[in-house]
């Protein structure tokens, strides 16, 4: 599991950030753009994510027999990918040391929360190239099931950071954007022109859906979290809607992360 790659890019509160527009991905070159997704090490990931979950989800649904041969190397390739997907977690826990340090808070919540989820997220992925040491063998794999408790817990809290700080960043934009169609209706019944107004207008409307995408996105990831955490125990955690989940927030990763590049 992991935080969006947004991260970093998915956890960091954007309430400081002014939004950077990127050139129109349609008059892109396919080919071109598809080479810049990959060159990004959360172009990969969220590649690997989406062949990782998908697997997953076959498996959990039945639709193999287990006899089948099929069946064994699927589980075979699923495992051999999350393996290798935390090799590409190696110093990311640097991005959120960053993040948090560039940050201007504006209270003290908002500080809190942002340690709270920079935190969470970089000790996730501080102790997640522990993990995958113990996994590739260096490490005795007896600490293994301690350390991906630790991971686990550690990106839990950084959700609930995460999540808490989007929808703070979220109800900032609603009071935006009530002040931006204020400013319309008044430039109607004067009659003057409000090209501009509408123009903030619409970049916040984006804006406030990436937000609302992003927490779906949180909420996916945490389910899985929890899931760890409890060892896949209950309907809500079982492997089918956990695997769901993940290839749930793979896709949105993968679309922010194309949009992005």
């Amino acid at each position: 599991m992991e935080p969006n790659a947004s991260s970093a890019s998915s956890i960091p509160s954007e309430s400081s950030k002014t939004l950077v527009q990127k050139p129109a991905t349609k008059d892109r070159d396919f080919l071109e753009h598809l080479e810049a997704y990959l060159a990004k090490r959360d172009g990969v990931d969220k590649c690997l994510k989406i062949s990782r979950y998908a697997s997953k989800i076959i498996l959990a649904s039945s639709l193999l027999p287990q006899s089948q041969p099929l069946y064994l190397k699927l589980k075979s390739f699923e495992s051999s990918v999350g393996v290798s997907r935390k090799a590409f977690r190696l110093g990311k826990f640097v991005q959120d040391l960053n993040a948090f340090r560039n940050s201007c808070f504006s209270s003290k919540q908002h500080l809190v929360l942002s340690l709270l989820a920079y935190g969470g997220e970089g000790l996730y992925y501080f102790v997640e190239q522990f993990v995958w040491l113990a996994k590739a063998g260096l490490i005795d794999a007896k600490y293994s099931a301690k350390l991906q408790l630790i991971s686990a817990w550690a990106e839990f809290l950084g959700y609930l950071g995460s999540i808490s700080l989007k929808i703070r960043d979220l109800r900032r934009m609603y009071e935006d954007e009530k002040c931006l169609k204020s400013s319309i209706e008044i430039a109607v019944s004067r009659g003057v022109k409000y090209n501009e107004e509408e123009s903030r207008w619409r970049k916040l409307r984006e804006k406030m859906f990436l937000k609302k995408v992003s927490i779906v996105q949180d909420v996916a990831d945490g389910l899985m979290t929890v899931a760890d955490i409890w060892d896949q125990k209950g309907i809500v955690l079982g492997p089918l809607s956990v695997s769901s989940a993940g290839l749930l927030s793979a896709l949105i990763s993968t679309h922010k992360n194309w949009i992005s590049c």
